[in-house]
C-alpha cells in the first residue's frame, strides 16, 4: 500500500525527480519519459472506461490493464540490477502478457475480418481507446529508446507494451458495436 500524505514536495522544482531506486535524474530522462508515457496511457484507458456504458466484459479487462499499467510504471521506474533476486521488485510478468493475449484473442475472434484500415473514431469509447492505443505505442517507443541507450528494460515489460497497443486496437473495434460502427479509410477519397 502506498500512502501519500503530501501531493507536492517542491523537490522537482529544479527539473529533477527521483526514480524508485532513489537515484536523482532529470525529468526529461529517458526512463522518466517511458514511465510517463505509460501513465498517460493509463489516463487514456480511464477515459475510455467512462464511455463504455454497459460492457462489463471489456470494462473488467480495462480495469485489470489499468492496474497492470501501474505495475509497468513501477517496473520502468526501478532500473533492474544484474544481481536482483527474482520477485525482489515489482516487475511485469510473462503471465500478464499471456493474459493480455488471451483476452485480445477472445475479443478479436468475435469481430468481423478487417477489409480496410480503420479511422480512429466511431463511438466515444472507441475513439478514446484509439487514443490510448497511440499513446501506448509512444510508451513502447520510449521504452525501446531507453533499452537502446543501454539501460535495463525487462523483456516482459517490452512484450506487454507491444501487446497492449494490439489489445487496445481490438478493444476499439469491439467498442464500435462489435465492428458495426467502424469508420473505414477510403483511399484517395479526398483527391
Amino acid at each position: 500500500m502506498v500512502t501519500l500524505n503530501r501531493i507536492y514536495t517542491r523537490t522537482g522544482d529544479a527539473g529533477t525527480t527521483r526514480l524508485a531506486s532513489g537515484a536523482q535524474v532529470s525529468k526529461s530522462d529517458l526512463r522518466v519519459e517511458a514511465y510517463g508515457a505509460v501513465d498517460e496511457t493509463n489516463a487514456c484507458v480511464g477515459l475510455a472506461r467512462v464511455h463504455l456504458g454497459a460492457d462489463p466484459e471489456l470494462d473488467a479487462m480495462l480495469g485489470r490493464i489499468q492496474n497492470e499499467l501501474f505495475d509497468l510504471g513501477a517496473d520502468l521506474a526501478t532500473p533492474a540490477k544484474p544481481d536482483e533476486a527474482e520477485g525482489a521488485k515489482l516487475r511485469i510478468l510473462d503471465s500478464q502478457v499471456a493474459r493480455l493475449e488471451t483476452e485480445l484473442d477472445s475479443l478479436n475472434d468475435r469481430l468481423p475480418a478487417l477489409q480496410s484500415f480503420i479511422l480512429p473514431g466511431g463511438t466515444a469509447a472507441a475513439a478514446a481507446l484509439h487514443l490510448a492505443r497511440t499513446v501506448s505505442r509512444r510508451a513502447e517507443r520510449e521504452a525501446v529508446r531507453l533499452a537502446e541507450s543501454g539501460e535495463p528494460v525487462s523483456g516482459p515489460a517490452m512484450r506487454y507494451l507491444n501487446r497492449l497497443s494490439d489489445f487496445l486496437f481490438v478493444a476499439a473495434r469491439w467498442a464500435n458495436d462489435g465492428g458495426k460502427a467502424e469508420v473505414f479509410w477510403k483511399s484517395g477519397a479526398t483527391r
